[in-house]
């Protein structure tokens, strides 16, 4: 079951926003729209045998976070100790094939896309990342907000340089 027009766009409308935010290097205005009991977490991508799931470990992640080491990433990038974001990353976040259905407890399942085109310093190098994220989002007031993101990405290895970013 999906949900109505009106939650769709609400939601996509939503994810838009999301990307500005992180594109534009305004991490403070991003972490409010976590709740406070966010699980923030991308699973190893595994190859396996056509067929055979899940393909994301369930054992190994590049990284778990919560609010606290999500703002503490975000504290650190205003200091001169976050090196691999020095100079800070270019990156263009498209969002595309969002899926939005009811969740357990009022909460929403949201599916979507994500590519991120990322760039740093004055080399024409470019990295791009594509995933999937696998979010539920809960209305807190007239607001919403992101209770869990899973990313799962398309690449068993990856070729970024780092994870400094925000997916």
């Amino acid at each position: 079951m999906s949900a109505g027009p009106d939650v769709y766009h609400e939601i996509t409308q939503f994810l838009y926003r999301e990307a500005e935010l992180l594109d534009s290097g305004r991490f403070d205005e991003w972490l409010d729209l976590l709740t406070d009991d966010i699980t923030y977490h991308m699973p190893v991508r595994i190859n396996r045998e056509r067929g055979d799931y899940p393909d994301a470990s369930e054992a190994m992640e590049h990284f778990s976070e919560d609010r606290v080491t999500l703002r503490l990433r975000v504290e650190r990038l205003k200091t001169d100790f976050a090196w691999a974001e020095d100079p800070p990353s270019r990156t263009r976040r498209f969002v595309s094939n969002v899926r939005v259905s009811p969740g357990p407890d009022g909460a929403t399942d949201v599916r979507s896309y994500l590519l991120i085109y990322r760039n740093r310093g004055d080399t024409p190098a470019v990295e791009i990342l594509s995933a999937e994220r696998r979010d539920v989002l809960v209305r807190v007031g007239r607001v919403w907000k992101i209770r869990r993101r899973t990313i799962i990405v398309d690449q068993a290895s990856l070729g970024a340089k780092n994870l400094a970013i925000f997916f």
